[in-house]
């Protein structure tokens, strides 16, 4: 190649690129380079008419459009585009009210761990029974005997029960609002469903004692006198037992699980759902192949919310629920009575006249705080597992 062809190789067009080693500047292959120089290596070709060269491709060059003399929010410079300055003052103070937030709910659920602690602390220490296996409960005078085994079983039977009436019926109700009735009466039961959170719990409990009380106690004695060789259904405190309390801890906490769950089973991919029924899967096949793996941990985190709910109930088991004598004998029939935290410490509010008596009922009140954050907390946990898994 020429000192000529050289610059002109060296001066080509930017925007072209790098040429391929088989082409040269003109744009025909290394054979045809070839062919102009010796024609001979040629023959075929007519090196006598010149129309029959390939010709040099061109390059086209477009201008692309400038920005508008009008547009306020550019600024245009020698240099090019500079986008205009803009305000982050919203975005520090939304942040910030934000993160104070959620470090004032932190805070609070500190604050009240320790304040419990600090106030049960005293009492704790001078218990002459073991908290935690004890089910003596005196705090007059200057000797101090408590435990808590007792209404921690009380409260646990109590919620668990009523979590195995509820969670069956909430999901249910839950999938028939999804999945077979049309949404102009969906709509309005859904509604009806909700309504049972507004209802107050002293509704609940003195509709407990007056109504479901007497209205189960046929089915409590016939229980009782059947199904008495088993210790959890032996005969107790009848229509004032853990298990009218239970049924009515289950209403309470029905809308509860049945809002979530319905809310969840709504979000179910529709994709999947139709692709079931193009395979010919019936209703309830569609339900159990595509809706409840979908909603498996939104039901699960509902189930468990619920059951918050219904450990930290006070008013209704209150006022159903029939004390046991003291220094009796322990039972752990579902038709006896027995207190739960909350209401042994609505019952003996008034006693609270002296920091020994009132750190013994506050560390009643810790170990339910603590059980309720678990339980929460548990909730929580599987709700972020359920979409990953």
């Amino acid at each position: 190649m020429s000192t000529t062809e050289t610059g002109q190789a060296e001066t080509q067009d930017p925007d072209r690129g790098p040429e391929p080693d088989h082409l040269d500047h003109r744009g025909g292959s290394a054979t045809s380079v070839a062919a102009d120089r010796d024609p001979a290596l040629s023959p075929a070709a007519d090196h006598a008419n010149p129309a029959t060269t390939s010709p040099v491709p061109t390059v086209r060059r477009f201008k692309t459009a400038s920005p508008s003399p009008t547009e306020p929010s550019r600024e245009r410079t020698s240099g090019g585009v500079k986008l205009a300055n803009i305000s982050q003052t919203g975005d520090r103070i939304f942040r910030g009210l934000a993160a104070g937030s959620g470090v004032v709910i932190v805070l609070l659920v500190l604050f009240v761990g320790i304040f419990l602690l600090a106030l049960a602390l005293p009492s704790l220490l001078a218990d002459q029974d073991n908290f935690l296996t004890s089910r003596n409960w005196s705090v007059g005078g200057n000797e101090l005997r408590f435990g808590i085994a007792g209404l921690l079983w009380t409260t646990v039977l109590s919620s668990i029960l009523a979590m195995v009436m509820a969670v069956p019926v909430a999901v249910g109700v839950a999938l028939c609002l999804t999945q077979y009735l049309p949404k102009r009466i969906s709509g309005p039961v859904s509604f009806l469903v909700d309504l049972l959170a507004a209802v107050p719990s002293i509704i609940f409990g003195l509709w407990g004692l007056r109504v479901l009380g007497p209205f189960l106690d046929p089915a409590i004695q016939w229980m009782g006198n059947n199904l008495g060789f088993i210790p959890l259904f032996s005969p107790g405190a009848g229509k004032s037992s853990v298990f009218v309390a239970s049924v009515v801890l289950a209403i309470m906490i029905l809308p509860i699980i049945t809002a979530i769950s319905r809310d969840v089973f709504a979000q179910t991919p529709r994709d999947q759902v139709e692709a079931a029924l193009a395979l010919g899967a019936t209703r309830w096949e569609v339900i159990q192949t595509a809706v409840l793996p979908y909603g498996r941990s939104g039901v699960i985190s509902a189930s468990m919310l619920g059951l918050g709910r219904a450990l930290g109930e006070t008013i209704a088991v209150m006022i159903i629920l029939s004390q046991v004598a003291p220094g009796s004998a322990f039972t752990p029939s579902i038709f006896s009575g027995g207190e739960t935290f909350a209401s042994k410490i609505a019952n003996n509010a008034a006693e609270f006249d002296s920091p020994s008596k009132t750190g013994a009922f506050i560390a009643a009140g810790l170990v339910l705080f603590l059980v309720t954050f678990a339980v929460n907390a548990m909730a929580r946990v599987i709700a972020d597992r359920g979409p990953k898994s």
